[in-house]
């Protein structure tokens, strides 16, 4: 069992960090694709955020047919589509078409999430899931910082266009060695998480979106992505058009945040663990504080190494809190619904992900200043530390208790 649930945490960490290779490179890529289209800001914003408008209409139906359909099936449909669209974004000659394919690209990455975590639900037990989680999602701070470099060189030799038609072969690789590699369920029998009502009964769907607590992830995460998705979507574009670093060195300065990110991962999701297991949420809470006064002292500062020195620190924590904050609700949902409210509170973070690429590009356009963008970057952080604060206050007492048990 224990063998059986690390191969599987690594595929999926392999995975995932195929997920934000296939993300993250338009970002990279942004200033020669609103050349070559004719795009303004704006316009790059509303493509940025079409992929979260697909992603984000796939997570309760994702999660739901994670629940249904099993983790390991639906991941391999989701890779192959996702690749497949990966591909095409390369294809296109026009703005609109861009947005359509990306729409359609983020349809595919959408299936993925809910049978994620499902699978960290099924194979890890409580105690385990804060440091599982972090370790998982280490790729989502990794692949952006691999990708920076290696999209760079792509650009200067083969272009954009050439470019994603090269990234959509990890994905189609990965689709195999998780058909081949992962079990429908582990040896050991899944992790059950149980949940009661007021009755002494296992609560339902219904009970547990009754749930304060559960409404309180689902504002966390979404205010907390208005910042990531800030962050991941114009941290490139920033670097280049405000600071001026050219595309040699973008490469480089632009990995640097996602590789200070990878180790808050690692050291705020053992925390998650070890020191704040029944504090969870005030650390996730601080975290994002931190974070968000480091992104004001990035924009603040006077030269480009101090100001890559402000990002990295705010990636840090801003990262960091993924661990923990995704331990959270697998302790208020119970094993059957895992795959369904892991898509629910995800698909809050998408409507913060999806404003604010949009709402940042707005910003930029008009005023031709970063900062105002910052700024609500910053605010969305504040509000998802208000929110956490409160579901520390409220959620323990009612957390299920996860046990280990055979399949059935």
């Amino acid at each position: 069992m224990k063998k059986q649930k690390w191969t599987m945490l690594t595929l999926i960490w392999l995975m995932m960090f195929v997920a934000y290779l296939d993300r993250i490179n338009i970002s990279v890529a942004g200033p020669t694709i609103m050349h070559s289209l004719h795009m303004s800001p704006a316009v790059f914003g509303v493509v940025l955020s079409s992929f979260t408008f697909g992603y984000a209409l796939l997570q309760i139906p994702g999660g739901y047919f994670a629940d249904r359909l099993g983790a390991r099936k639906l991941l391999v449909i989701a890779l192959i589509w996702w690749s497949v669209f990966t591909g095409m974004t390369g294809l296109v000659f026009s703005a609109g078409l861009l947005i359509v394919v990306r729409t359609l690209f983020g349809v595919g990455e959408g299936l993925e999430n809910g049978a994620q975590f499902k699978l960290i639900g099924d194979f890890f037990s409580s105690e385990e899931r804060s440091s599982a989680n972090g370790l998982f999602l280490t790729a989502i701070a990794l692949g952006p910082a691999f990708v920076a470099p290696v999209s760079t060189w792509l650009l200067a030799q083969v272009g954009w266009h050439g470019l994603f038609l090269w990234f959509t072969v990890p994905g189609i690789i990965m689709a195999i060695l998780i058909w081949k590699l992962i079990p429908t369920t582990p040896d050991g029998g899944v992790v059950h998480t149980e949940v009661r009502n007021k009755h002494g009964h296992p609560a339902n769907w219904r009970q547990i979106l009754g749930q304060p607590g559960i409404w309180l992830v689902f504002l966390a995460y979404l205010f907390f992505n208005i910042a990531f998705w800030g962050f991941l979507g114009w941290m490139p574009s920033y670097l280049s058009l405000s600071r001026h670093i050219n595309l040699a060195a973008l490469g480089f300065d632009a990995s640097i945040p996602y590789v200070a990110g990878f180790f808050g991962l690692i050291i705020i999701g053992w925390l998650g663990n070890k020191v704040f297991y029944r504090t969870r949420a005030l650390l996730v809470a601080f975290s994002y504080l931190l974070s968000g006064f480091f992104l004001y002292m990035a924009y603040s500062a006077h030269s480009v190494n101090s100001s890559v020195i402000g990002l990295s620190v705010a990636a840090f924590f801003l990262f960091g809190g993924f661990g923990p904050i995704w331990a959270i609700p697998l302790d208020l949902i119970p094993d059957a619904l895992r795959g369904t409210f892991t898509g629910f509170v995800n698909f809050g973070g998408q409507i913060g992900g999806f404003v604010a690429p949009i709402v940042v590009g707005i910003i930029v356009s008009t005023t031709h200043s970063f900062v105002g963008g910052f700024l609500f970057m910053i605010g969305g952080l504040i509000l998802a530390a208000i929110s956490l604060i409160l579901l520390q206050m409220i959620t323990r007492p009612r957390m299920g208790h996860a046990y280990q048990a055979k399949a059935s």
